[in-house]
């Protein structure tokens, strides 16, 4: 069952634990809710959740306006 409200210490800890990350590189829980999480280290910037389909659907979009500009630009 996912679960999308957690507290904000259960999230640093979902982000801390090394096992939600693929490769050590993607962050892939799909237990956090989260599109978008903080870095494993504070102040480095945001990442996807890979664990979450929204993310996916992120990127699409991202890379169809990108085309639509290019094409009709």
């Amino acid at each position: 069952m996912k679960r999308t409200n957690f507290d904000e210490f259960e999230n640093d800890r979902m982000i801390k634990d090394l096992a939600n990350y693929k490769w050590g590189l993607f962050y892939f829980n799909r237990n956090d809710g989260r599109v978008m999480v903080p870095k494993y280290r504070k102040g480095m910037g945001w990442t996807l959740n890979f664990g979450n389909f929204n993310s996916y659907l992120l990127i699409l979009g991202v890379i169809l306006v990108l085309l639509i500009f290019k094409y009709l630009g």
